[in-house]
């Protein structure tokens, strides 16, 4: 049992190993399903939470498919990634209230607090930054979320006090006024 005060499942991380297994097992019940391709790569995501190459190969060969036509609808599709994420995703509205209101400011912010470029991961998985086009907050401009949190009027000045939260919480830290006038 832990001897901290976080709650676990007492589920342990598979391996590679264990989930190309597993990935054996979801290509053997969809190897002769029409239109399996992409239900395959939604699957294999979800477990591994990126699409390594070798489960790329393993979904290839598993479907009879060249890789590279494999290899073109994740490419296509911005709903897949190559790239391991983070625990956190970190998403920037560059919408047009968004953007007027100081959104390109506060994604440099973000850039620099977090080390990383747009479609990046900072070096300890903790957090992923992309964008997005509007989150339906345009009153609240700049909006940015995290995970499912939206923070709105956020400033940049404020970055570093807002991931401070998600880092010592480790999980999900509740929105409040956000970046703006605390």
């Amino acid at each position: 049992m832990s001897t901290d005060s976080t709650v676990s499942c007492g589920c342990e991380e598979a391996s590679e190993e264990e989930l190309l297994a597993r990935l054996d097992e979801v290509l053997r019940d969809y190897r002769d399903v029409r239109g399996a391709l992409i239900p395959v790569l939604q699957i294999t995501q979800a477990m591994f939470g990126y699409l390594p190459e070798p489960a790329l190969k393993k979904i290839a060969m598993g479907l009879g498919k060249p890789y590279s036509e494999v290899a073109g609808v994740v490419g296509f599709y911005s709903f897949f990634t190559t790239v391991p994420r983070g625990k956190h995703m970190v998403r920037v509205c560059l919408g047009t209230a968004c953007y007027v209101r100081g959104g390109k400011p506060v994604l440099q912010a973000l850039r620099e607090e977090l080390g990383v470029e747009v479609g990046e991961t900072t070096s300890d998985r903790m957090f992923s930054l992309d964008v997005g086009r509007c989150f339906g907050a345009c009153g609240l401009a700049p909006v940015i979320m995290i995970d499912q949190d939206v923070h709105q009027r956020v400033k940049p000045t404020k970055i570093g006090k807002l991931l401070d939260r998600y880092r010592r919480a480790g999980a999900r830290a509740e929105p409040e006024g956000e970046g703006g006038d605390q």
